[in-house]
């Protein structure tokens, strides 16, 4: 059998050198969590000699029991005029008390000489003490060959003996480090081949960066050639164009090369949207395996072919990797995609029922409006129902006001909203101040709903996009709004479109609203 390949999650060291990414140790502890249940082997923890932050890491994580993952401590090699013993970057990184530490060392002739300024041999000495001192302290070592694949490209020679000397020093594995980012899948596999045949007794293991685009296939080829492990970070965050995209890579390997790789893919966009919520970024919907429009099917051509088989206009089986098929209703669909989209709230509606093409059309009408639905599940399913006569209104907005103040009032507030909501008999009239009209105008909204649905306090907005439709109408064109919300256990997208960005906000909250109360009700005769 092909030896198993082994993978090292990076997120919550190198993944926190991108700009954009701030964990706290409470951060990166449920994202170790995330990443353990998932099961990779290794998850490098942090540089404890480099902030405060990552010791308190290391010291906490000691507390929480881990199925799958060895956690990681990360730093160089003893400097160049010291002893592994005395050397401050060997004493913090023992500091971390971890089994498993990564040390990185130079293996490109040219950081040698300009960048650390030492000797080839000197340097060496560095690489081949440091491991040595790690293991006599019984430390599982893995070597990070910073720019090798540069090095190997500048001396070959020197390169190899790098890898040669760590080896030999007692490393359990050696990883090559594409730290540039400039290879090419080619070259990769080339250089990866001459290392795996030079060292048929060695570990190697593959670290890519992005900054040619290429770090998923250049990893996917370093594999090819007889890597046996792979680095990266779970969604591809990193500095200046990221690292490999762990997300994509795995199921590439399990499912694309057919071998035996660590993970449970059906927890891959589980995990990945997971790690994404803790990092406050939301994920791309077209990411490869994991974004919600990556098995997205919206002409209706593809979508007849799917439905007749799902291999025509799909790489793989979406559940695989615990995502789904989703139909997309659109100018360019037709009956077919509208049927499959309905199902899981109409499914007695047929093919041949005189609903459908009533609902073919009103979507296509409202398109040609502006209305887009293949992004607000919510709103369209709020849209078909009502035209099935299945909705149930839950409230009215019968009245509202905003006004705006410069300067504002004070620093916060700029904006004040009025509004009136009737539930039934009853009626409820309340105000709010918000930063900016639309935020105050759903602050009044939910102060107003509240007194009769408690239960929305635990709903809130997780985006809120405006997009000028007509832009030729300059300030008096049509805005389409896009807003996400969230509770404890579900995510939904609703869609308003007007001349007033006001109105639109409100035709979104509106819908927002009205589903989320469709929600609690159905959760609420689930448990009954």
């Amino acid at each position: 059998m092909a030896k198993k390949i082994t993978i090292l999650d990076t997120t919550l060291r190198d993944g926190l050198q991108s700009g954009e990414i701030s964990f706290s140790v409470n951060d990166k502890l449920k994202v170790a969590k995330i990443l353990d249940d998932f099961g990779v082997s290794y998850i490098e923890g942090g540089n404890p000699g480099s902030n405060p932050k990552d010791l308190e890491f290391f010291a906490e994580i000691k507390n929480i029991e881990l199925k799958n993952a060895k956690i990681c401590a990360f730093g160089s090699t003893r400097r160049k005029d010291e002893l592994a013993e005395n050397d401050l970057n060997m004493q913090n990184l023992l500091k971390a008390e971890t089994d498993c530490v990564v040390i990185f060392g130079k293996s490109s002739i040219k950081h040698v000489t300009d960048i650390l300024k030492t000797t080839p041999e000197n340097n060496l000495e560095m690489v081949a003490d440091s491991i040595k001192y790690l293991k006599s302290l019984g430390k599982e070592v893995i070597f990070d060959a910073e720019h090798f694949y540069d090095g190997f490209k500048q001396d070959s020679a020197y390169a190899m003996k790098v890898i040669k000397v760590a080896a030999e020093s007692g490393a359990d594995s050696v990883c090559l480090c594409e730290t540039n980012g400039g290879m090419l899948p080619f070259e990769i596999f080339e250089i990866t081949s001459a290392v795996v045949n030079a060292f048929p007794n060695v570990e190697i293991s593959a670290h890519m960066h992005n900054d040619s685009g290429c770090a998923v296939a250049n990893t996917l080829m370093a594999v090819k050639a007889g890597a046996v492990g792979v680095q990266g970070t779970f969604i591809g965050f990193g500095e200046r164009c990221g690292n490999a995209d762990l997300s994509s890579i795995i199921p590439n390997i399990a499912l694309k090369m057919g071998l035996p790789c660590d993970g449970d893919l059906h927890k891959l966009m589980d995990s990945a949207n997971k790690i994404a919520e803790t990092a406050n970024i939301i994920l791309e919907h077209n990411r490869p395996f994991v974004g919600r429009s990556a098995f997205a099917h919206k002409a209706g051509m593809h979508v007849d072919g799917v439905l007749k088989d799902p291999s025509s206009f799909e790489h793989i089986v979406p559940e695989k990797v615990g995502n789904e098929r989703k139909f997309l209703v659109s100018e360019v669909g037709g009956k077919s995609a509208v049927l499959e989209k309905i199902k899981p709230f109409a499914p007695d509606v047929a093919k041949d029922s005189e609903e459908l093409p009533r609902i073919v059309k009103k979507l296509k009408d409202l398109e040609h409006f502006g209305f887009q639905y293949e992004a607000a599940d919510a709103s369209f399913e709020l849209l078909v129902k009502q035209m099935l006569g299945r909705h149930k209104s839950y409230f009215d907005v019968v009245f509202y006001k905003t006004s705006g103040e410069f300067p504002p009032p004070n620093d916060d507030m700029t904006a004040s909203a009025m509004i009136k909501v009737n539930v039934g008999d009853k009626s409820e009239m309340t105000a709010a101040s918000g930063n900016g009209p639309v935020n105050a105008l759903d602050l009044a909204l939910r102060k107003a709903l509240t007194v009769f649905y408690p239960n929305l306090n635990n709903m809130y907005l997780s985006d809120y996009k405006v997009r000028v439709i007509e832009q030729s109408f300059a300030t008096s064109a049509k805005v389409r709004v896009l807003i996400e919300s969230r509770d404890d256990h579900h995510t939904w997208t609703t869609i308003g479109v007007s001349e007033d960005i006001i109105g639109a906000s409100l035709q979104a909250l509106i819908d927002s609203i009205e589903y989320k109360l469709a929600l609690d009700e159905k959760d609420e005769g689930v448990k009954a």
